[in-house]
Order: C-alpha cells, then structure tokens, then sequence
C-alpha cells in the first residue's frame, strides 16, 4: 500500500507558527476547521473537523504571513500519525501544496 492523499478546504483557525528543528529545516504548523454537508447513503450528513497541518521544508517560511486566523485554504499532502504531549496519536495533515482562497 502506497496511496496516501488529502484534498481538505477549510478554514485556518489558529495561526501559523514556524519552528526550525536542530537540522535547520523549517516547520509551519497550524490547525484548520472544515464544515460541510456530505451525501452519505443518500442522505446529507454535516461533516465537522479540525485538524492540525503542517508545511516542511523551505516554502513553508513564506506561509506564516498568508496563514491567519479565517483565511480559507485549500490543503493537499498526505496524512502521518503524531504524539500529542501526553502520548496520545493523532493525525496530521502533512501540507504539500496549499492555495489561498480568499
């Protein structure tokens, strides 16, 4: 198994920080809300989340200034699993291209 892909459109809820790891290699983090009615055997069903993303890598420096609390955006990367700091895993949205939409 080797697909792993996300397209989520959402809205940025907390801003973007950026962190440089001890290699020097850059890390934009932010979390991001999404809302919307999905058909779901037939019937419309409202979709809710909040998930935390995070760019790596050179680019994601540029994001820090775009990403601010109700910019809406449209986030495709591929999702890995994380330790929260009391050990529990949760997932997070590994940005690869990200397109602002208003």
């Amino acid at each position: 198994m080797t697909s792993n892909s996300l397209t989520l459109v959402g809205m940025v809820v907390k801003a973007a920080k950026l962190h440089t790891s001890p290699a020097g290699i850059h890390h934009c983090q932010f979390s991001v809300e999404h809302r919307s009615t999905q058909v779901e055997a037939n019937l419309n069903r409202q979709a809710f989340l909040r998930m935390q993303v995070v760019a790596t890598g050179d680019w994601s420096q540029h994001l820090t200034r775009e990403l601010i609390e109700g910019r809406e955006v449209k986030i495709q990367g591929f999702l890995n699993r994380h330790e929260s700091r009391n050990g529990n895993p949760i997932l997070v949205l590994h940005a690869q291209h990200i397109e602002m939409i208003n």
